[in-house]
């Protein structure tokens, strides 16, 4: 008869529909309704009601999106409520990625340095961010040299409010608003500790209401500069956050220069992003926008910007007082070290200073073993 062998753990798979079950397949799930949606594009019965999630709607170039554009001009598009549709579906397109780096890019690393929980759950927050901060950067920063607001600012406000969208521009402003919206539920997707909730929920709602309030009020131009000048702040710091974490207490030349970096970095892009929005909300568009538009936009803007402007201040005024009480308890301890190597290096002296048959005679008496009282 077998006996079976003991401390070997049963891999039970958990009861379908289950919390454990939703969470560990969660991926493979949305994976599945995203395929229902595409093939529903495919099936002429099911194919007007997948088109209105997966393709982009309020097209007013004339022209339908299934035909080509008449000499090679580019579709264009404006806002408008379809567009919700496409934010849901992308946003199950983004539980889908956040899962595969989640798996295939930051599990590895963990495994790798060993983490602990908190510096483990900073790793896969500063991760994620970092991918999407990146593609918001590239992508956003080749959309504004494709329409040339970089070389002609006056185009951000030229022409209000009949501002339409590219393909890919309106593409990546459904990408934005579907990305905060799958934060939310990747909160219990990773297994988030519910202390760390209230944060990040904020930091969601604040986004998407940027984003929203951009897109709605047709501040698209303006809007993806703004993005694009924040993202490249938050692409460094959590870049010099990843680096933080993964070095452990060990400095290196890297961590000085990435702070260097970002600290430089998010002033410039403070400043830029406020010297946008008075040229755009003051200047440009005035008599083109509603004041009251105008002036709660940039209201809204130059409370932001001073906001993290603030946190990053206190943050870093935090982090020299902790570094000069780190600095200032480092020689008390040395000082108490001290004593006890003066006092070897005392008698070690005094020995030296005898002559050679007297230091042997010393240490002679050292090496011989002290007899026992009976």
């Amino acid at each position: 008869m077998v006996k079976p062998v003991i401390g070997r753990k049963t891999n039970k798979n958990p009861p379908i529909l289950s919390h454990e079950f939703v969470i560990q397949n969660h991926a493979d799930i949305v994976s599945c309704v995203v395929m229902v949606f595409l093939v529903g594009l495919m099936v002429q019965s099911t194919s007007p009601i997948a088109s209105l999630f997966i393709s982009l709607h309020h097209n007013v170039s004339g022209v339908e999106p299934t035909r080509e554009a008449p000499k090679g001009e580019p579709f264009l598009y404006e806002s408008g409520w379809k567009d919700g549709c496409a934010v849901f579906f992308y946003s199950l397109v983004c539980i889908v990625m956040h899962a595969i780096i989640q798996e295939y890019f930051l599990d590895k690393i963990s495994k790798k340095f060993h983490l602990s929980k908190s510096r483990l759950s900073a790793l896969n927050e500063s991760g994620q961010l970092v991918v999407f901060q990146l593609m918001t950067l590239v992508w956003g920063g080749d959309a504004i040299l494709r329409e040339g607001f970089l070389f002609n600012i006056p185009q951000l406000w030229d022409g209000y409010p009949n501002h339409p969208m590219t393909f890919l521009l309106k593409l990546w402003w459904v990408v934005q608003a579907a990305y905060w919206i799958h934060t939310i539920p990747e909160l219990y997707f990773q297994r988030v500790k519910k202390d760390e909730w209230a944060g990040r929920i904020r930091q969601a709602i604040v986004a998407f209401t940027f984003v929203a309030l951009a897109y709605s009020f047709k501040f698209q131009r303006v809007g993806v500069a703004l993005i694009v000048l924040h993202s490249l702040a938050e692409f460094i710091a959590h870049s010099y956050r990843l680096n933080t974490i993964l070095r452990g207490e060990r400095e290196d030349y890297l961590d000085k220069f990435l702070g260097v970096v970002n600290g430089a970095v998010f002033v410039s892009v403070r400043l830029c992003s406020l010297v946008l929005g008075v040229l755009t909300f003051y200047f440009g568009l005035a008599g083109a926008a509603p004041l009251l538009v105008r002036v709660a936009a940039l209201s809204i803007l130059v409370s932001f910007q001073v906001y993290l402007m603030f946190n990053f201040i206190s943050e870093t005024m935090k982090q020299r007082q902790e570094a000069r009480q780190l600095a200032q308890s480092k020689p008390k301890k040395e000082r108490k070290e001290k004593p006890k190597k003066e006092k070897v290096k005392k008698v070690q002296n005094e020995e030296s200073d005898l002559p050679e048959v007297d230091q042997n005679t010393n240490k002679t008496l050292r090496q011989r073993p002290i007899a026992v009282k009976k």
